[in-house]
């Protein structure tokens, strides 16, 4: 599951406006991306959330942000690197932010799951408001790959843990889910969640891909599946986590 502070001076200046921005937007029409950054595609998925794709000048080459609405308003920011690997998170329902600690015991890697079909991470993230949660998992190519409105895509096998400090688990997820090999992110399927002795399936496929000049591009308004009752522990998704 990929989608994620002590931060970087350098980065402190781009994520610190990032909640006054959820704020002011919790019910655009047309949802407008800070200053200096360019949308390539918005995603409408099964679960009433649609996501925003974007880069922006001034991030290091091959850096994807992300940024995930439901019906109530944004809900989370997040930044990945070329290899998908989560480099910062910021998950406004919860008010708390996250970032990859430097130099991971097994850094996730997008490039070593297309060569080989299998790729293993073992890694760490920081906040400020929650500390120190290790991620362990791994994705796997199933070998079959579907077209969903036109944009084809490799599903994926995947299993994750999250432990805290103290190497208590948190939660654990394992699924299905998608890669892009074009945009070089993944994107959520169905999945069963474990936390507290309990567990649930959730579903997040995506529906609709919307490119600039379409109708629904950069749109604020999810179409797909509102309505219902959402859980309250949302797993943050390679791009994509999250």
């Amino acid at each position: 599951m990929r989608a994620l502070m002590i931060l970087a001076p350098a980065m402190l200046a781009l994520i610190a406006p990032l909640p006054a921005f959820a704020q002011d937007q919790s019910r655009p029409r047309l949802f407008s991306l800070p200053p200096g950054c360019t949308a390539y595609v918005t995603i409408q998925a099964t679960s009433c959330t649609l996501s925003h794709h974007f880069t922006c000048e001034g991030d290091p080459e091959g850096w994807q942000r992300r940024v995930d609405l439901d019906e109530g308003g944004v809900t989370y920011f997040g930044a990945i690197d070329s290899e998908t690997q989560w480099m910062e998170s910021v998950h406004v329902n919860s008010s708390h932010s996250e970032a990859l600690e430097p130099n991971p015991a097994d850094p996730a890697s997008i490039s070593n799951l297309i060569a080989t079909g299998l790729d293993t991470y073992d890694f760490r993230t920081l906040s400020p408001e929650v500390g120190e949660t290790r991620f362990v998992g791994q994705d796997r190519l199933t070998g079959n790959t579907v077209t969903i409105d036109g944009v084809t895509l490799d599903e994926t096998e995947y299993f994750i843990a999250a432990y805290d400090s103290g190497g208590g688990e948190m939660w654990r997820a394992e699924g299905r889910e998608f890669i892009s090999r074009d945009y070089r992110m993944f994107l959520a399927g169905v999945s069963t969640i474990t936390a507290g002795g309990e567990s649930w399936e959730s579903n997040d496929t995506p529906m609709q891909f919307i490119f600039p000049g379409e109708d629904g591009f950069l749109s604020g308004s999810p179409k797909f599946g509102c309505g219902a009752v959402m859980s309250s522990l949302i797993v943050p998704f390679r791009e994509g986590a999250s």
